[in-house]
């Protein structure tokens, strides 16, 4: 039997835990506190289980250093229904804010019956004309959010504000300067209803670098980025952010929540031709039922909470700069090394935007015969899961490993190098 010891496991996702958290979770699925049951059998509205959601709150709050105004929800459905959810949401405040304004303009002049009729005319207008989701498509995920966008509200509503292979043959590379992006322009009465982008594109390897300084400004546009594969892994600025999710966390604005910000109706939605999204992507009600409208997996909170210890205990007031050095560090050393046998291997991303989480590169200019000899020799040393993302091949590492597993990458990236 192979120990887990002698493996290091590059899969993006799922992507490797940390064993002495697996170690635990082993012992609690069979009895959680001594209580003679197992974790996954307690009740989701128990006092036990909202202890835990509220350390993985705590956690998460402490770690990136979210601040008071910020909401943590957490839902299911995974990264593909935030695609989803963010439409619902954001099109649905957009919506309603442009209903306030239209009925606050109109008021004074017309009677009750004769202003819904006003008031819906006016929205239909503004709606087709004016009703706006910006993407920026740099990658696999964002183009899937994009075309999830299309689906829901119609593709004359979707603006591509930047499809990042145009800048580079065809393929995802690169991510063109903000100047060359066409955002929706900013209005004093409201632009997009989002920009939304994807932090980090685990199938390519590309990462924005820092948050793009052309969505900054007080007069700037709900900003939704994907973090699922890149979170606490490096300090952000929460606050640049109306919306930042990963997998089945999402932190939101309180201002996007009620009182401040109210929905538009379900009602409303339809007389416009808009979609009512279902109530479990409903980011008001699983806030005001603090995460459990609905059944919540339990066990996965309590996971996300240990793993978010680990950095606390590890790195103490450093807090996740301390993770963002250790992360930097093994993506250094990994690209060094491929960029020394350039002549061997390729890395697929421009240097400007290489992830630092997803190392993604070629082997013998990506001859499925080298690649295939590359990733038995990789497994005759432990080194699993590096086999690229189904729909671009090639060899992929997630950084998400211990120094000790990139250290014996590098090792194995040397000897090929060497004996090739």
């Amino acid at each position: 039997m192979v120990a887990r010891a002698d493996v290091h496991y590059f899969g993006a996702g799922p992507a490797p835990l940390p064993t002495a958290v697996l170690e635990e979770a082993s012992k609690v699925l069979l009895n959680y506190k001594d209580k003679g049951i197992g974790l996954c059998e307690i009740s989701h509205r128990s006092p036990d289980a909202n202890e835990i959601l509220a350390n993985a709150k705590a956690g998460l709050t402490y770690l990136p250093d979210i601040p008071d105004d910020y909401e943590i929800l957490f839902l299911q459905s995974g990264g593909s229904g935030e695609f989803s959810a963010v439409v619902y949401n954001l099109a649905s405040i957009w919506v309603e804010k442009r209903r306030a304004r239209a009925e606050k303009e109109l008021g004074a002049s017309v009677s009750e019956g004769a202003l819904k009729t006003e008031v819906l005319e006016r929205l239909r207008k503004e709606v087709d004309e004016e009703l706006k989701l910006d993407y920026l498509v740099t990658g696999s995920w964002s183009l899937k959010a994009s075309q999830e966008a299309a689906r829901l509200v119609g593709v004359q509503h979707v603006n591509v504000a930047l499809d990042a292979r145009k800048a580079n043959d065809g393929k995802f590379g690169r991510i063109p300067a903000g100047l060359e992006w066409n955002l929706t322009p900013r209005k004093q009465n409201g632009g997009p209803a989002l920009v939304y982008f994807c932090d980090n594109g685990t199938v390519g390897g590309v990462e924005f670098p820092a948050f793009p300084s052309n969505l900054e400004g007080d007069d700037a546009p709900p900003v939704v980025a994907d973090m699922s594969s890149n979170f606490i892994s490096r300090k952000v600025d929460v606050s640049k952010y109306a919306v930042i999710f990963g997998i089945t966390i999402v932190i939101l604005r309180k201002s996007l929540l009620p009182p401040e910000s109210i929905h538009a109706s379900p009602e409303l939605l339809r007389a416009l031709d808009l979609p009512v999204g279902p109530i479990v992507l409903d980011w008001p009600a699983i806030a005001k039922n603090n995460s459990l409208y609905n059944t919540l997996p339990i066990f996965d909170v309590w996971v996300a909470g240990q793993v978010m210890a680990g950095p606390i205990q590890t790195y103490g007031t450093k807090k996740i700069e301390g993770q963002e050095e250790a992360s930097n560090d093994k993506a250094k050393m990994v690209y060094e090394t491929l960029d020394k046998y350039s002549e061997v291997y390729r890395v697929v991303p421009d240097k400007l935007v290489r992830s630092r989480m997803n190392i993604c590169f070629r082997v013998g200019g990506g001859d499925a015969e080298k690649k295939k000899a590359f990733l038995a020799g990789a497994e005759k040393r432990g080194l699993l899961g590096l086999k690229g993302h189904r729909s671009v091949g090639g060899i992929r590492a997630n950084n998400a490993v211990s120094i000790q597993g990139a250290q014996k990458l590098v090792k194995y990236l040397e000897d090929y190098a060497k004996g090739a």
